[in-house]
């Protein structure tokens, strides 16, 4: 399905190849595709796995969406009717919370066992767990909330929050309005773009690479203060 011509899909893109944008649209086509053909089932996979931990660029899902919602941009990709945002918005929203829920069971249910067994090895004690348990009691809602709009955070912020023990109806409820936000913007931003849409993803991918780098060095630092204190647990 995404191999060979599927990556640039439709008359258009010899159109998109001329912008100058030819491998942005290469790396990202499978999704495109996968919207172009699939409409509103593409965005609720892709919004469920995404939030699952799967790493996704729901800029990209939502942000073509939105475009497909243009009467001019659908048509000029061969749509015979342009997608409703309301839907789309709707259904982005709806798959991001099944793959958030997931995640979260997974935390949840997995964490404990997880530490019994291999804890020594990856650094975590129950007791780490009991701590961050409590982390989140204090500070979970903003984490979730704000979590939702940044990038690899939005990703994978259920994980820790199941593994937390958050309770779910504040962790669902916090998902719902973060994701609602963050998909209702994305959408609304593809649509007012049409078909210079890919011009606002690009931005997005230019803001979020120094947040995932920032991200990256606070897991590596935090991994070693970790690594230094277990080290001299054991030699006291």
């Amino acid at each position: 399905m995404f191999s060979g011509n599927a990556v640039w899909p439709g008359p258009w893109a010899s159109r998109l190849r001329g912008h100058g944008n030819s491998q942005f649209f290469r790396n990202n086509g499978p999704v495109q595709t996968f919207v172009q053909n699939s409409s509103y089932w593409a965005l609720f996979v892709l919004a469920m796995l995404e939030s699952a931990c799967v790493p996704i660029p729901s800029e990209v899902t939502f942000g073509f969406a939105g475009a497909l919602c243009s009467a001019s941009f659908a048509a000029s990709v061969g749509l015979a009717h342009p997608l409703n945002p309301f839907v789309v918005i709707l259904v982005g929203v709806a798959g991001s919370i099944v793959g958030s829920v997931v995640a979260y069971e997974v935390g949840r249910s997995a964490a404990r066992a997880i530490v019994g067994r291999w804890g020594k090895w990856i650094l975590i004690s129950h007791a780490d767990l009991d701590r961050s348990e409590t982390w989140f009691g204090k500070w979970g809602a903003p984490s979730v909330l704000i979590g939702r709009v940044v990038p690899v955070i939005r990703t994978v912020i259920s994980l820790p929050a199941g593994v937390a023990r958050m309770p779910r109806q504040r962790f669902i409820a916090l998902t719902t309005i973060g994701c609602a936000a963050w998909v209702t913007l994305l959408t609304l931003m593809g649509r007012a773009a049409g078909s210079n849409w890919h011009h606002v993803a690009k931005i997005f991918h230019t803001l979020q690479w120094p947040i995932i780098a920032i991200v990256v060095l606070l897991v590596v630092w935090g991994y070693v203060l970790r690594w230094r204190h277990v080290r001299g647990d054991r030699a006291r």
